[in-house]
């Protein structure tokens, strides 16, 4: 019975702090690690590279652990439905994660609803450069979200296991820099 209790304390601790939002590693005003990476869009190879990126607008760059489980599907369908949002505002976006390319392939399509594209992370490189790696979970990312201004700054980062605010706050700071940078926008 003492074991049973302390595995039970053990789980509510853990969802507990699964549930909770945290901030993500890279602060606001660091500079974005670039990266190079090969993914998927419309369920074809895609090739992303951040610098390229950043030449046309922000970029949203958001990390989730694996592709068709229940959170990261609803995070996909919450960045397909808001891709027109994103575009209004010139940005970009892409998620990225430790799956192979043939299940990005299918994730593009089916949960990304081929409105953007999905990268392969496989050994964790771009996870690792931006501290977004689960501890609880080795092998897979966070679900950490960063918004990277033209410049390379980050101007948004947030971590939370829950799927449902990383699109409204990376929504949210690029209208607060947009405000703020009307010419860099308008590219």
């Amino acid at each position: 019975m003492l074991k049973s209790s302390r595995m039970r304390r053990w789980a509510t601790l853990s969802l507990l702090a699964a549930a909770m939002p945290v901030y993500a590693s890279l602060k606001l005003g660091a500079h974005a690690p670039d990266f190079n990476v090969q993914g998927a869009l419309d369920g074809k190879p895609f090739a992303f590279s951040l610098a390229d990126a950043l030449k046309q607008g922000p970029v949203v760059l958001y990390f989730y652990p694996k592709a068709f489980t229940s959170g990261c599907t609803v995070e996909a369908h919450l960045f397909a439905e808001a891709s027109d949002q994103f575009k209004a505002l010139g940005a970009q976006v892409i998620g990225l994660s430790g799956d192979d390319i043939d299940t990005l392939k299918k994730f593009s399509v089916a949960e990304c609803r081929s409105k953007f594209p999905v990268a392969a992370d496989p050994d964790l490189k771009v996870a690792k450069a931006y501290d977004a790696t689960l501890f609880m979970w080795p092998g897979h990312a966070d679900r950490t979200s960063y918004v990277i201004a033209p410049d390379g700054t980050v101007i948004y980062s947030y971590s939370a296991l829950a799927p449902d605010q990383h699109v409204s706050g990376a929504l949210q700071a690029l209208r607060d820099w947009r405000q703020q940078h009307p010419l860099a926008a308008a590219k």
